[in-house]
């Protein structure tokens, strides 16, 4: 375990110190949520669009569920790890970048916007894939782009989006399993 937490600090340094101060603002743009609520009504009106109200607000429940849990599953982690974040690591004092520490807690390990941003990519890219075969890609890339500006910021080790994604990503199926068990129940498809 020793030998992946050094890989991990040393791949941390390599990353965030890519960065540069021309580039700082796009970064922290990606990495901020209020920033993003053009986008997801774009998702919400392409839902209403593709899906219709009932379906629609079927999946932004469980999209809305799905946010929670994987919030509150990183929120145990971290609590039950404390991992300090990058920015609260003395030994990287003077080396990193660090963008964004001071409004961030102290424990980083997991980190919720690669959990939420992956769950979200991956129960909607799913809904959306016999309508906007696309769409899963474009989400998909979207979540990578948000995981890797919490590296780029210093509020996050490689290992804390990495996992934090994983755990997005298995969320993001089993709610995907459980709007198709929904949809065949009450609304009679097999097949989105």
């Amino acid at each position: 375990m020793e030998e992946i937490i050094r890989l991990d600090k040393e791949l941390f340094i390599f990353l965030n110190t890519l960065g540069s101060a021309s580039w700082d603002g796009f970064w922290t743009f990606l990495s901020e949520r209020t920033y993003w609520i053009p986008f997801y009504l774009l998702l919400l009106w392409l839902l209403y669009k593709n899906f219709g109200s009932k379906k629609t607000f079927l999946i932004l429940a469980l999209t809305l569920l799905m946010v929670l849990a994987t919030d509150q599953l990183t929120g145990l982690i971290k609590g039950w790890t404390q991992r300090p974040r990058p920015c609260f690591t003395p030994e990287f004092e003077g080396i990193m970048r660090g963008v964004g520490c001071e409004r961030r807690g102290r424990f980083g390990f997991t980190s919720a916007h690669a959990s939420n941003h992956f769950g979200i990519a991956l129960f909607l890219g799913l809904v959306f894939r016999s309508k906007i075969r696309w769409m899963i890609w474009l989400l998909l890339i979207w979540a990578a782009l948000i995981s890797y500006s919490r590296i780029y910021l210093g509020v996050h080790f490689p290992l804390d989006v990495i996992c934090g994604s994983l755990i997005g990503l298995t969320l993001g199926s089993l709610f995907y399993l459980i709007y198709k068990k929904i949809s065949e129940k009450y609304f009679h498809e097999t097949e989105d």
